[in-house]
């Protein structure tokens, strides 16, 4: 569900304003307007203002239709709105991440900095039993359960999957997941990324 923000109290204003910040420069780089894009993306224009201006987070499904929109990857997004590390470090500290709503109330965030790299890994928690739509994509995935109990649905094919347990599924296989037993969990997804046209 996408949310608004109020930058004052919520820890993650600085990340989301990062990310509005970087959605409107593609925005404007390729030449569309705010209207442009909340006809092209179903979500109204007053929301992708706030979006922009740091004051509302995007769900998942909402970020995707954005980024696809805009040519990219609510990944490639998601990572770019991540602070650059300080002192040029690698490391990413919690406090400088992007993230989105995932379905069920939960989060998804940035694991690494904006970067050229063949990967792009993220963290899922959440705590509904409802799975919510099922994704495809162009892009390999790897998933591994940190903590809590999940269920994995893979096209239909139901596992429950728990710390320790782990998952690499091709390019094209629906899939989605939800809280096993109503409790918390935790997943690091990492995605694969695809060389994307210049043009």
């Amino acid at each position: 569900m996408d949310a608004l923000i109020d930058e004052d109290t919520d820890p993650l204003g600085r990340s989301v304003a990062r990310l509005g910040r970087k959605i409107r420069a593609l925005r404007r780089d390729q030449g569309l307007t705010l209207v442009q894009l909340a006809e092209a993306t179903g979500l109204s224009h007053s929301f992708l203002s706030q979006v922009e201006r740091g004051r509302a987070r995007l769900s998942m499904s909402s970020l995707f239709r954005v980024a696809t929109t805009l040519g990219t990857t609510q990944q490639i997004l998601l990572t770019e709105g991540t602070a650059p590390a300080a002192g040029g470090t690698p490391v990413v500290r919690r406090t400088d991440d992007a993230s989105a709503a995932s379905p069920g109330g939960g989060t998804v965030r940035a694991l690494a900095p904006a970067g050229d790299r063949p990967f792009d890994p993220m963290e899922f928690t959440g705590t509904s039993r409802e799975p919510g739509p099922y994704w495809a994509h162009d892009e390999d995935e790897f998933v591994y359960v940190v903590e809590g109990d999940a269920l994995l649905d893979l096209d239909g094919t139901l596992e429950r999957i728990g710390p320790g347990d782990s998952a690499f599924y091709r390019a094209g296989t629906r899939h989605r997941w939800s809280s096993a037993d109503g409790g918390p969990y935790r997943l690091l997804v990492v995605k694969q990324r695809l060389a994307r046209d210049a043009g």
